[in-house]
Formats: C-alpha cells, structure tokens, sequence
C-alpha cells in the first residue's frame, strides 16, 4: 500500500504528537515495548526487516498466505533472523501497533495475525469504530480496559513509533508497505511469493 501516511496522520493526531521526529528511538529506549519484535536465530546469517502497516491488505495477504511458509522453512530452520517493524499509514494501524507492542512479547505475533485475519471487520466494516473493534481484540488477547486505555493515550510510545518510521523513511526511502530488507538489500515493490522471498534471503547469503 502506498505511503499516505503524513497527510492522514497530520489530520487525525493531536497537535501534541507532532514532535521532531529523528534518531534511532527504539534503538536509544529502555521501556521493553520498544525492543525489537523479532522471530527465529539471533546469528542468523540473514536478517530480514519487515516495514508493515496493520491496516494494509497487502501486508495482511503476506501474513496470512506466505509467512506461515517463511516462518517453518526460514525462520525456524534458523536461516533467516525475522524483525517486524511498524509503518503505520494511518491512525487506526497506529493505535494498532501501540496495542500489540503493549502486549507481552510473546502475544505480538499471535495478536497481529488475529488482527490481519480480521482486518475487514475491525478496519474497514461499515459502520465500525475501529478503536472500539480494537478494544474488544485486545481483550481477547489478555489486555484489560485500563491496560489498553493506557498503551492508545500514551505518547511517548506513539512519538517512538513514528520516529522509528521516519527513520526507515529517510535511512531506507522507504514509502509503501510490505517493505522488506534483506540484510542491506531494500525490497520496495510490496509483496513477495515464498519463491521470490527465498531467492532474495539465498541472494543475501542465506
């Protein structure tokens, strides 16, 4: 999905979250929430970097349709190194990514498939209040009213998220997501197939 995010975001933000938005936030930051959300061998040859907006359908087609296969013969045959990275396009993808990063570590992979396998009921239904579907979700994956009040109004975590993506923005021109990076390989053209992903891990020395 192509980048909209600065004109959607700038409308939708409070006038508070307009920081100036630069550095390696995530990289600087003690608060756990900001550590890497990372899967498979940490010596792994190859380390694959996935720049994904929870309310893009192509990220959700990847997830859903190709990953399973990347995660049983890359990942956990220790080939590849996986790192997840947010680039939220809009407001609802960036509460998202807030929620599922205030989930225990190990709830992160398995909240962001139930929200891609539901992506047309809490995103873009008719008539629905995505932050409300959201609530109910994250409900379902362990996180209390109060839990879940406190990760959307905090925004010393949203500030974090989006200065990581400025990052990747000006670091990797990176402007559309499914993004991926293959140790220093930028994949820019969206989604892949399994046979395409693994040629690029295989060209990256994997």
């Amino acid at each position: 999905m192509s980048l909209t995010r600065r004109a959607l975001l700038a409308a939708s933000l409070p006038a508070a979250l307009a920081p100036a938005l630069a550095g390696r936030a995530f990289a600087a930051s003690a608060d756990p929430r900001l550590a890497p959300r990372a899967m498979g061998n940490p010596n792994a040859k190859v380390i694959v970097e996935e720049w994904f907006s929870f309310t893009c359908p192509h990220c959700a087609r990847f997830e859903l349709d190709i990953f399973p296969e990347v995660r049983k013969k890359l990942i956990d045959t220790g080939r590849i190194r996986y790192v997840f990275c947010d680039f939220p396009l809009d407001r609802s993808a960036l509460i998202a990514a807030q929620v599922a990063r205030s989930l225990p570590e190990e709830r992160y992979e398995p909240f962001m498939t139930s929200l891609f396998s539901n992506l047309d009921r809490w995103a873009y239904g008719e008539n629905v209040n995505p932050e409300e579907q959201l609530r109910k979700m994250a409900g379902l994956a362990g996180m209390s009213p109060a839990e879940f009040d406190t990760a959307v109004n905090d925004t010393a975590l949203q500030n974090a998220i989006l200065a990581e993506q400025q990052r990747a923005e000006t670091e990797y021109k990176i402007d559309s997501t499914p993004t991926f990076r293959f140790n220093k390989e930028v994949y820019r053209q969206g989604e892949l197939t399994f046979a395409a992903f693994e040629q690029k891990v295989a060209a990256a020395g994997g």
